[in-house]
């Protein structure tokens, strides 16, 4: 897996040093293949789209959650997911989508536009987690130093991290050894797949 993420990223700075390139040679020439001139202003809106569309790239830095019931029936009833870009950029989190899948069920979330700041609360005891259900996930800020994420719901910052949390209701609450798998969509660029396995319920709260 680390192998894995070491080629991805290789990959992506291949490719962005390619781009590089080609706009340079762009420059150099001034025109396009229709003989039209191409304005520094042109060529610089096309790199930071392009840049844009393949670099947004989400880091998983943790991934904890926290079991309820009894004994005998627990089960695993809110996730959380530290996220942070890996390099400093813009990603709407109210354009994300996220889909979590199991063996028996799909099921696609929104963010509802509910964030906070974590304070001095306990990351599961929250009262935004009073705000939110199954149908969409809120945010949490551990790192916000301008306020983008709790103001315009945007990271700007490869220094910004967030906590993505969900809460699970029915088939995909999970009891020991459960799987869940879930699929951040950005709305431009890299997804990002999370395979989540509920360990030994040894603790309430728990490393996923």
């Amino acid at each position: 897996m680390k192998n894995w993420g070491r080629t991805g990223l290789t990959g992506l700075i291949l490719l962005i040093c390619i781009m590089l390139v080609l706009v340079t040679a762009a420059r150099i020439i001034g025109q396009d293949s229709t003989g039209t001139e191409i304005s520094e202003e042109n060529i610089d809106e096309i790199l930071d789209e392009t840049l844009d569309e393949i670099t947004t790239y989400i880091q998983i830095k943790d991934k904890i959650g926290k079991y309820y019931g009894t004994p005998h029936n627990y089960k695993i009833k809110k996730i959380a997911i530290l996220i942070s870009p890996l390099i400093s950029q813009n990603i709407n989190m109210s354009e994300m989508t996220v889909k979590i899948s199991n063996n028996e069920n799909v099921k696609i979330i929104n963010f509802i536009g509910i964030s906070d700041k974590i304070g001095s609360n306990n990351l599961f005891d929250h009262p935004i987690w009073d705000q939110i259900n199954e149908n969409y996930f809120g945010i949490i800020t551990t790192h916000d130093k301008d306020n983008s994420i709790i103001n315009y719901n945007t990271i700007n910052s490869n220094t910004d991290m967030l906590y993505l949390i969900i809460k699970l209701n029915g088939s995909f609450s999970m009891s020991n050894g459960d799987i869940n798998i879930i699929t951040l969509f950005p709305s431009t660029g890299i997804q990002k797949t999370i395979i989540i396995e509920a360990p030994l319920p040894m603790r309430k709260i728990v490393s996923l």
